[in-house]
């Protein structure tokens, strides 16, 4: 497979039952194969996708001070700003050159998922400098998106011969992280096998839908070829790809596959993920249809609580030990204690 699969998803709205089918065995295709391919005509207008992708230009457009008044520091979930060089997702590499704004369901904080520290659950933050016009292009986005995310597991059940409401009781109540992202463009001389717009990884979650902008940089590995794919942004169209979830769920009859991203064009590149992780008290044990009666599953049950925080936590972990090696470093070479700045963070950007 030399690119991700176009699907047309208006099937699953239509009234013809071949088109349906179509659309299914396209979609069990897919996941069967490397977990992603692309939908158009998924029912999120363009006008819609532009203006929050708009939205996103204008909050990393402002000065520093504004977007660390609403850092995500200054939440315990999730929300929030997130500087360059905060995460690291592949090991072995340095922090990675992007620059993220975390938005969720904006739950208020006598709400019993905030109450009870739930995963990624709280209110938003909102840039004071965007006024309301932000707030409510992105939430409005991030609703129709998650709207979109049900009729997606509906199709996904589908393809596993169950039930079209499978996963309803999944997305009952289901928590769902948007990012907005920017990465810089990298410098034409760094190292390639040390620096990334974000490393390669596979997502936490059930499923993510990805906006991209004209900009690409967006790799997926395949192992059948042991290359990098090329995700060309389509206008209007939506990247989807299934998460370690939905993998664990489906005892990895359906693939949460690596992906990566590496903006070598010289221009900015700004991208919307949506990340749908599903009810937090959920139990995910493995589906019975994706393993023989005799068979064993191939993991235990776990909740999508236990399974994302501990992603999250690892990952994020892996910075702050190379910030802390730094730190280290720096104040053996000095022989007195110092603190590292992102500026004093190198960067070597493939």
């Amino acid at each position: 497979m030399s690119q991700i699969p176009l699907i047309d998803f208006s099937a699953f709205y239509s009234s013809d039952p071949a088109a349906k089918q179509k659309l299914v065995e396209q979609v069990r295709a897919s996941c069967l194969y490397n977990g992603f391919f692309q939908i158009k005509n998924h029912g999120v207008p363009l006008e819609k996708q532009e203006a929050v992708m708009a939205s996103a230009k204008k909050f990393f457009a402002l000065d520093a001070t504004e977007k660390q008044a609403v850092a995500k520091e200054n939440t315990a979930w999730n929300r929030g700003y997130e500087m360059l060089r905060s995460q690291i997702l592949e090991e072995g590499t340095q922090p990675e050159l992007k620059e993220g704004f975390y938005i969720g369901d904006d739950i208020s904080t006598d709400h019993p998922y905030f109450i009870n520290k739930k995963l990624n659950s709280g209110p938003n933050q909102w840039p004071a400098a965007l006024g309301s016009e932000f707030k409510d292009t992105t939430m409005s986005y991030y609703k129709s998106m998650v709207a979109l995310g049900g009729d997606l597991l509906k199709v996904l059940a589908l393809s596993l011969d169950l039930e079209e409401d499978y996963f309803v009781g999944f997305m009952d109540g289901a928590v769902a992280t948007m990012r907005l992202l920017h990465y810089p463009p990298q410098p034409p001389d760094a190292d390639a096998k040390l620096t990334r717009g974000i490393g390669a990884h596979t997502d936490f979650g059930a499923i993510t839908l990805l906006l991209q902008d004209e900009v690409d940089g967006l790799q997926v590995w395949d192992k059948h070829s042991s290359t990098w794919i090329d995700v060309k942004p389509t206008k209007g169209a939506l990247v989807v790809n299934l998460g370690n979830l939905m993998a664990r769920w489906t005892n990895e009859m359906y693939k949460s596959n690596v992906h990566r991203v590496i903006n070598k064009s010289g221009k900015e590149r700004y991208s919307i993920p949506l990340f749908i992780s599903g009810n937090p008290d959920y139990m995910v044990e493995c589906i019975p249809v994706c393993k023989k009666p005799e068979e064993q599953a191939k993991f235990p049950p776990v909740t999508v609580q236990e399974a994302v925080s501990a992603a999250y936590a690892e990952s994020y972990g892996r910075a702050q030990l190379y910030r802390a090696g730094l730190e280290k470093t720096d104040a053996s070479h000095a022989g007195t204690s110092s603190t590292v700045t992102e500026s004093s963070i190198p960067v070597a950007v493939a």
